[in-house]
């Protein structure tokens, strides 16, 4: 498909919602993966101008998310975060080590970055919870909200930390200069 062809789909040429601002008007941002089947404003009844989605392979907490993060926080207002898995995702389906592998072979250099691949969609959104609510770069007060999306049935089931479930503010340190 040519870029003609795609662009000539678009029913507002601008692609622009006049009068919106840069600030998500739900103060949300949504770290999810990059599944072309998730339509992530959908699943959580938002409109254009809600939320900050940041999308990547198997909806991983990265040092780029956590970077997108800190700048949707401290520079636009935002102060919740939702991570959202889903089932079925392609990142189930072989592990870092093959994938590194068949990198090297291919290009006879692996990656300095890991893949990221997973086994359970649970554990992978509470892992990146635990990483979200530990990172010294996003504020303090931050909201940390998991999901798991099941492709099959539409349904959307929380995640909970440790055994809790997390819907208000989550306490951590703030950074103390000394």
């Amino acid at each position: 498909m040519s870029l003609h062809e795609l662009l000539s789909r678009r029913p507002n040429p601008a692609g622009v919602v006049r009068n919106l601002s840069a600030e998500p008007l739900e103060r949300l941002a949504i770290v999810t993966c990059m599944d072309a089947r998730i339509d992530t404003f959908g699943v959580f009844g938002l409109r254009l101008g809600d939320a900050h989605i940041i999308r990547n392979a198997g909806g991983s907490v990265t040092s780029d998310v956590i970077r997108s993060l800190a700048i949707s926080q401290r520079k636009l207002k935002t102060h919740s975060v939702i991570l959202m898995a889903h089932t079925g995702c392609g990142m189930l389906s072989f592990t870092d080590d093959e994938f590194i592998a068949e990198l090297a072979q291919d290009t006879g250099q692996p990656p300095t970055w890991r893949p990221g691949t997973f086994t359970d969609p649970t554990q992978h959104v509470r892992h990146g919870m635990a990483q979200l609510l530990t990172s010294p770069f996003l504020s303090p007060d931050t909201t940390v909200h998991g999901f798991v999306l099941d492709m099959q049935s539409g349904a959307v089931d929380e995640v909970e930390v440790a055994g809790e479930s997390v819907p208000t503010p989550i306490p951590r340190k703030a950074n103390s200069a000394s």
